[in-house]
């Protein structure tokens, strides 16, 4: 009986044991800050850890930069919020028979700066270390007025052909790269190959796809004009299809497509920076804005203006005349190209002038008034004014009286 009582005591021993060996950090602790900079070779595990900041709204773009020179390609990386947490990652990789596929390594990380991060580093080889605050990351702002942009104009973009052809020429390439794969997959031999393909699953699946990836630059590179015409050919074929069949004409599928554009955009908005907090308060703010009802936006700034009017420019004398001039010369023009239009019945319009020479005149560029006209308007000005100016005076002989 006593057997049955121990064992399982030294079993629960054991594994809290063995769990507390993970907790412990294996190689020394290093605390980054801005402008860190280090130049090291250790061999073993050692652990390097930012601390992070407090939140505050003008660190909303901000990004923090590790970047890792390795002089050799033999080297282990571990990530984790704690040096803890890196240090147990390290100890089940070495003391298990699991194989780290996806355990990437990346020369250039970026940090949360809100956020406490550990970065593990194991090699033989000298290896530098530099740490740098970004204040206002570019990449975050674009990514941020992107997702506006797009969620305001989300409705737009649904009822565009243009951006229906977009659409499916991009969905035509990415979809024809994946039967491509698919097909090759049925060429290969089904043999040892296959089988371990199988064994493994569709970790090994992933694990090819993240070194396609990883190497798609070298890819395009190395074989830039299979990979031009391959893009060109499959964009033709999109095109065609896409044409057959037309842009969409049903409203609810159009507002599918809304709404994936504007779900689509809260993503942007929400990956253009690590405070959460203030990206969705922007995604909601934005929501109601495109939601708030705009009759009180018209009562508003009719408010506003019965409030505080804006002031009448009031015109000189000069510029009224030089007004008048202008308006009188274009309502002319419109009045020619209306009458040279097929609108207009020039031969009933003709019938009923008194003058139909002078019309014809008209109508070829000449002057609408006649030259006894122009005369009469002068002399009928000049004797207004000569009036105002003698009224003025008599009013100003009556006042000193």
């Amino acid at each position: 009986m006593k057997i049955l009582i121990i064992v399982p005591v030294l079993i629960i021993h054991y594994a809290c044991a063995s769990s507390a060996s993970y907790i412990q950090p294996r190689g020394t602790v290093t605390y980054m800050e801005d402008g860190f900079h280090i130049e090291k070779q250790i061999s073993g595990l050692h652990i390097y850890c930012y601390k992070g900041k407090m939140k505050y709204l003008f660190h909303i773009w901000q990004t923090v930069l590790m970047n890792l020179d390795v002089d050799g390609e033999s080297y282990g990386q571990y990530d984790g919020k704690s040096a803890a947490e890196v240090a147990q990652k390290y100890e089940e990789l070495r003391t298990s028979w699991s194989l780290n596929l996806f355990n990437t390594k990346k020369k250039e990380i970026k940090l949360n700066p809100f956020q406490q991060t550990c970065i593990g580093i194991e090699t033989s080889h000298v290896y530098r270390i530099t740490l740098k605050s970004i204040g206002i990351d570019f990449w975050k702002v674009t990514l941020l007025i992107l997702g506006i942009i797009v969620f305001l104009f989300a409705k737009k973009l649904s009822y565009d052909p243009i951006f229906y052809y977009i659409c499916g020429i991009t969905l035509g390439v990415t979809t024809s790269l994946l039967i491509l794969i698919y097909l090759i997959s049925k060429l290969l031999p089904k043999g040892k190959t296959m089988y371990l393909l199988a064994a493994g699953g569709w970790t090994v699946s992933l694990y090819l796809g993240q070194l396609i990836w990883e190497n798609a630059q070298m890819i395009a590179v190395q074989y830039r004009e299979y990979v031009i015409w391959y893009i060109i050919i499959t964009s033709l074929i999109s095109f065609v299809v896409c044409y057959r069949f037309g842009p969409v004409t049903n409203k609810r599928t159009k507002t599918i497509i809304q709404w994936f554009l504007q779900a689509s955009s809260f993503v942007m908005i929400y990956c253009s920076s690590h405070f959460d907090e203030a990206a969705v308060g922007i995604c909601i703010l934005l929501v109601i804005g495109y939601n708030f009802p705009h009759s009180f936006v018209r009562k508003g700034k009719s408010y506003w203006k019965a409030k505080f009017p804006q002031r009448r420019k009031l015109l000189t004398e000069d510029e009224y005349h030089e007004e008048g001039m202008r308006e009188t010369e274009h309502a002319l023009s419109n009045l020619r190209e209306y009458c040279s239009s097929p609108e207009c019945n020039q031969w009933k319009t003709v019938l009923r002038l008194n003058d139909p020479i002078r019309f014809a005149n008209f109508m070829e560029g000449n002057s609408h008034l006649a030259d006894n006209e122009v005369l009469q308007y002068e002399t009928e000005t000049t004797y207004s004014q000569e009036e105002c100016e003698y009224t003025d005076d008599e009013d100003y002989l009556q006042l000193t009286d």
